[in-house]
C-alpha cells in the first residue's frame, strides 16, 4: 500500500531533508508549463516504465500530480518495481497551492 503523505508534511520533509527526498512530476507537458514545484524531476505518466533508470533508488521518491490520482498509480508502479522509499502526494500540486505555496498557479 503506497504511502499517502499531505502537502504540508511533503514540504517539510523537503526542507528538512532536500537531498533526501525527491519530487517526481508525473503530470503531461503542458500542466508542468502552467505549474510547478521545484525542484522536482518531471517524468510524465505514459514514459515512467521506460525512463526507471532516471529515478534513483537511493532517496525517498514523493510522486505527484495535478489531484493525486495518476501520481497513485505511479507509487504503486514505482514500489512494484522494487522502489522501497516511495509516497504519493495528497491532493498533488493543487493541494500544494492551496496549502503549502500560493505562488504555486492553479488550474483546472
Amino acid at each position: 500500500m503506497v504511502e499517502e503523505l499531505t502537502a504540508a508534511k511533503v514540504a517539510a520533509k523537503v526542507k528538512a531533508r532536500p537531498d533526501d527526498v525527491l519530487l517526481l512530476d508525473v503530470r503531461e507537458p503542458y500542466e508542468r508549463d502552467l505549474a510547478k514545484i521545484e525542484p522536482s524531476l518531471h517524468i510524465p505518466m505514459r514514459d515512467v516504465p521506460e525512463r526507471l533508470e532516471e529515478i534513483p533508488r537511493d532517496r525517498e521518491i514523493v510522486v505527484y500530480c495535478h489531484g493525486g490520482a495518476r501520481s497513485a498509480m505511479i507509487a504503486g508502479f514505482l514500489e512494484s518495481r522494487g522502489y522501497r522509499n516511495v509516497a504519493n502526494l495528497t491532493g498533488g500540486i493543487d493541494a500544494w497551492s492551496r496549502t503549502v505555496d500560493p505562488k504555486v498557479p492553479r488550474y483546472d
